[in-house]
């Protein structure tokens, strides 16, 4: 097996220098080259071709592109613009009731600060009249304790010459009575 693999070793070593030397001329009708040539016109021809597939494909997809272009049909939009003259006339529908509930959410705002200052107005005579009223009801209790001091100094002076008067009309009694009695044990005839 070595000997096989030593006999293709061989022959490649020989086809390298027959065909990849730098002195190897190939001729292909009727020209002369040497493998450098060989391989710049390779690429300088594989270079064209792919040039020309690429220009080919372009213009296949420029011909689809213009035959579908040219096929192309609008697609039917009346029923979007439906819609839309629908919903122009939801929204104006919907601004007119936006504006309406602004009016009367002004109006109500406006309403309710009146109804505020009313009250407002309303406490405040309330709070002056409650105020007067308690100063007024201060002067009378000072006016009734003054009048009930004053019944009550007078009350008290009648009482006391009240009493006076009792204890003389009781001492005036008693010495009457006492009279009476003397002149009842004085009096002979009482026996």
């Amino acid at each position: 097996m070595s000997k096989n693999i030593d006999e293709k070793v061989d022959q490649m070593e020989a086809a390298v220098e027959q065909y990849a030397s730098a002195n190897t001329v190939i001729s292909i009708g009727g020209y002369s080259f040497t493998p450098a040539k060989l391989m710049i016109a390779g690429t300088i021809v594989s270079t064209i071709l792919g040039g020309l597939y690429g220009a080919f494909e372009v213009y296949k997809d420029y011909m689809d592109m213009k035959q579908q272009i040219q096929e192309y049909v609008a697609p039917d939009l009346s029923g979007i613009n439906e819609r839309l003259t629908a919903l122009d006339k939801k929204m104006e529908g919907v601004d007119a009731n936006v504006a309406q509930s602004t009016e009367y959410t002004n109006n109500i705002k406006n309403d309710l600060k009146g109804d505020i200052r009313r009250l407002e107005g309303v406490v405040d005579t309330v709070e002056r009249g409650v105020k007067q009223s308690i100063r007024d009801t201060e002067i009378s209790v000072k006016e009734v304790q003054t009048e009930m001091r004053q019944m009550r100094k007078e009350v008290t002076t009648d009482l006391n010459t009240a009493r006076k008067e009792m204890e003389l009309a009781i001492k005036e009694t008693n010495s009457n009575v006492d009279k009476k009695i003397q002149k009842a044990l004085d009096n002979p005839l009482a026996n």
